[in-house]
């Protein structure tokens, strides 16, 4: 393992896997791996899911959003692909001396915005305000609680195979939407940031589709890091086609401009979910009917389960197939 940070440790790859397993889990006591997006405690009277975040995206304000709206919608969304319906968020400000009280109003006003869409309250913060260069203007940190219904607990030991692998839209949008901001390669793009609450979505579809395993948000490493993370932690092997994954023409573009892989580009408003096969069109059915799921593709399936070591495996638009691994080195730092 390395002996300083980098800033790949914060792309949500291999490093930042290595960081988590050899650094915070083994001083924190944890002896099993993190599986989820949220920590599922048993309260006396009530099950609840527990979720927290820091946000630190560069620009601040981007197409699509800013960070107090993607503070609200990564929150929630960390929530709601547990199977938990979010309840409460408090939210913590570090502010950079001399950034301008109209920006932090409008960031803040985007929080409030956001959450009443979301049906979430803010219910407490912090403001901490440090030297002028100490941070880059702006720092949200969040936590979100919400109540898991048991009716609805998501079961992942039952992945097996044959299982459905779906996705709720186009990939990699929020990573390209940044990377035009920061006009750092000359990228002139109109794709904005998918940032959204997905919690109505997913409510919906746990109420009334029996089957789904598990839920996750491809955020950063995007969606490739997301499912080799699955495949490992709950030992399946998934199959992909590439060319029923949904990429819109300007995200695939600037990718071949670049050279990036949208499969692990992030993404901001996506849920990828592991189904029964019996169920996969009609939750397609009611995904597509939510603006949020409108692109929703079957992208996959397991091939096999309760393998010793799980693995995500990609068929080409040529027939052949090639295994997919957790992103590695850095592609795109502070994206959210």
């Amino acid at each position: 393992m390395v002996q300083r940070i980098s800033l790949a440790h914060g792309e949500g790859g291999e490093l930042t896997h290595q960081l988590i397993q050899h650094v915070f889990l083994k001083s924190f006591g944890h002896s099993e791996q993190v599986q989820l997006d949220s920590a599922i405690v048993q309260c006396p009277t009530q099950t609840i899911a527990v979720s927290t975040d820091s946000y630190v995206v560069k620009p601040i304000f981007f197409p699509g959003g800013n960070i107090g709206k993607l503070a609200i919608t990564g929150t929630v969304n960390d929530l709601a692909v547990c199977g938990a319906i979010p309840h409460v968020i408090t939210a913590a400000f570090i502010i950079e001396e001399g950034f301008e009280i109209p920006k932090l109003k409008k960031v803040v006003d985007s929080m409030a915005a956001e959450a009443k869409n979301a049906g979430v309250t803010i219910i407490a913060g912090d403001t901490k305000v440090v030297e002028k260069g100490s941070v880059d203007g702006l720092f949200i940190n969040t936590t979100g609680i919400g109540w898991i219904q048991e009716k609805h607990r998501l079961k992942p030991e039952a992945i097996q195979e044959g299982d459905s692998v779906i996705i709720s839209g186009t990939i990699g949008d929020h990573g390209i939407a940044i990377l035009s901001a920061r006009q750092e390669h000359g990228l002139l793009t109109d794709v904005e940031s998918d940032c959204a609450s997905l919690n109505h979505l997913i409510q919906e579809l746990v109420e009334e589709i029996e089957g789904i395993r598990i839920m996750r948000d491809p955020t950063r490493g995007g969606l490739a890091t997301t499912l080799v993370e699955l495949c490992e932690d709950f030992h399946f092997i998934v199959e992909l086609d590439e060319v029923s994954i949904p990429i819109r023409n300007d995200v695939q573009g600037a990718c071949d401009i670049l050279g990036f892989d949208p499969l692990y580009l992030a993404n901001e408003g996506k849920v990828v979910l592991i189904m029964d096969q019996n169920n996969k069109h009609k939750a397609l059915e009611i995904m597509r009917k939510n603006v949020f799921g409108q692109n929703a593709s079957i992208i996959g399936h397991i091939t096999s389960s309760d393998v010793d070591t799980g693995k995500l495996l990609l068929k080409t638009p040529m027939g052949t197939t090639r295994r997919l691994h957790r992103l590695t080195g850095m592609l795109l730092p502070r994206i959210c």
